[in-house]
């Protein structure tokens, strides 16, 4: 197991891949932990190396002391791609994780040659709805909102398959105050403005079922920066998941693309 520690929290991260690979980074979805790329990665390019890191009271990362800025994630990258030497690295971040992605590409260009924006957007939902759900979570438990929330995530085919009891396992096992605190993150961020200020290539892509973050939503953020947007079918939240082999492609054409 890879740890960093930043301000009193020890943070898990992985790394694969050959050492002189060009580096993608994976940043995940609120409630999952990095298992959330394994799919995907599968039918990836073996020749990149590949940096995933587990969000704050996610996964086997520390749970912050109460409710966090999206500023505060975005430095957790920054901080790691500095101590790994890491610079001009793909980005391919995930609801959330794009929401990081797209800080750290406006904070911390030089960490970056590409963004690839998955099922997120420059702003999600309202302050209102997010405090909502923390009152709730905090009060009975993630398990009281579980099955909305992978009503979501998930289409109807995929909940009724063998693998759904075990992401289901996934979000009921996140920390509360590390899910809380990142719905607080995402709740006080509006990246309008710098994410339409952006001039790094990007890509986006939504599943075409997706409840959480919707396809015009997420291609209102295509739009924003000039980013090509792909549909993904037969897909919900979470497209590396259910559809990895499109997804993979779709990444990997990306990058082939973009310029190191």
């Amino acid at each position: 197991m890879q740890t960093f520690e930043r301000l009193g929290r020890t943070l898990h991260f992985r790394i694969d891949g050959p050492r002189e690979g060009a580096v993608v980074v994976l940043a995940n979805s609120l409630g999952t932990d990095m298992r959330v790329w394994d799919a995907m990665l599968s039918h990836m390019p073996t020749g990149l190396r590949y940096l995933r890191l587990d969000k704050p009271g996610h996964g086997l990362s520390d749970a912050p002391s109460g409710h966090l800025k999206m500023d505060e994630l975005v430095d957790d990258v920054a901080a790691l791609c500095d101590a790994q030497g890491i610079t001009r690295a793909m980005f391919v971040g995930l609801s959330i994780g794009g929401m990081i992605g797209q800080g750290v590409a406006s904070k911390r260009p030089d960490l970056l040659r590409g963004l690839v924006l998955m099922d997120t957007a420059a702003k999600i939902g309202t302050p209102d709805m997010w405090q909502t759900r923390i009152d709730a979570i905090t009060k009975d438990g993630i398990g009281a909102m579980a099955a909305p929330i992978l009503e979501r995530w998930f289409t109807e085919e995929f909940r009724n398959g063998p693998e759904f009891p075990l992401w289901r396992n996934m979000l009921l096992r996140t920390d509360v105050i590390g899910y809380t605190a990142c719905c607080a993150a995402i709740a006080g961020a509006d990246l309008t403005e710098s994410t339409a200020a952006l001039t790094l290539p990007v890509m986006a892509m939504a599943g075409d079922q997706d409840g959480s973050t919707p396809p015009d939503l997420v291609r209102a953020t295509a739009d924003l920066c000039g980013a090509q947007f792909h549909l993904i079918a037969n897909a919900g939240h979470l497209p590396c998941v259910e559809q990895p082999a499109q997804t993979a492609a779709l990444i990997s054409d990306f990058i082939d693309r973009t310029p190191l």
